[in-house]
């Protein structure tokens, strides 16, 4: 790779204007990796550490107008998507990933934010899964989500499983879940925070060290973003998701802990 090329991220999620989450970590997580960040914003949403106030949701045509100038100009090695609020956004965004060939794309659908807002209805995630699922590398819910998308209860790993298989019966090829709220609900030592990869028919499960903390705002957005540098800049699946886990939780343990509420966590360089 020549290094004054770098690889080309492109993000398509929500704004964070207290930077914790959304745009901001994606585009502070490509650069960490030595990635250029792109970005094209869906939705202005009014938060802090503590909550989720508001939102204005971006058009269609403002997605658009967005990201045709970008993906005319650039070549996208990767990109991802966060926040997708409305139908429209979904279909146009679909329409572009296919009218452009865009590859390597991962899927976070945040259908929930950290607080415990609701930031898309019943109906525009319907058309996240039909229209994004089938295009993408890597889905990355977290146990929320995965509940949501399966309509299942998870309690256990087994649970896991079959929600991921559900996914994969939906379109997506492969599947990330987040195991970290399964286990913040126990209160035993030693615990290790696992997520479980499903590659097709195979899972793997990676653990590493559960952080009793709070500092999580951003901690989805971060790893999905940190997925998606690390798939353009070459490596597999598995190693990427292996090196962003370890990004993550690195990132978790040297938390600022600022603000009233949920810390964001610290994305530094790698």
């Amino acid at each position: 790779m020549d290094p004054k090329k770098p690889p080309i991220c492109l993000t398509i999620a929500g704004l964070d204007p207290s930077g914790g989450a959304g745009i901001v970590a994606d585009i502070r997580t490509f650069s960490a990796f030595g990635c250029f960040p792109t970005a094209v914003i869906s939705s202005l949403t009014f938060q802090n550490t503590t909550g989720v106030f508001g939102a204005v949701h971006q058009t269609a045509d403002s997605i658009r107008g967005q990201l045709e100038p970008v993906l005319k100009d650039y070549k996208i090695d990767a990109l991802k998507t966060g926040m997708l609020p409305t139908a429209d956004a979904i279909d146009e965004t679909a329409a572009a990933i296919s009218e452009f060939e865009l590859s390597n794309l991962v899927v976070d659908p945040v259908v929930r934010s950290t607080s415990g807002a609701d930031l898309i209805d019943d109906a525009a995630l319907r058309i996240l899964v039909e229209k994004l699922f089938p295009r993408s590398i890597l889905v990355t819910p977290n146990l929320p989500e995965a509940e949501r998308i399966a309509r299942m209860k998870i309690a256990t790993e087994p649970d896991i499983e079959a929600a991921a298989r559900l996914m994969q019966a939906m379109g997506a090829a492969n599947v990330l879940i987040k195991g970290g709220h399964l286990y913040h609900s126990e209160k035993t030592s030693g615990r290790k925070a696992r997520d479980f990869l499903f590659i097709g028919s195979g899972l793997t499960i990676l653990e590493a060290d559960f952080i009793e903390t709070t500092a999580i705002h951003g901690t989805g957005c971060t790893l999905s973003a940190a997925i998606t540098a690390n798939l353009a800049l070459g490596n597999g699946l598995i190693e990427a998701v292996e090196i962003s886990k370890g990004f993550v939780t690195e990132a978790i343990r040297r938390a600022p802990n600022i603000g009233h509420g949920a810390s964001p966590i610290n994305i530094g360089s790698y």
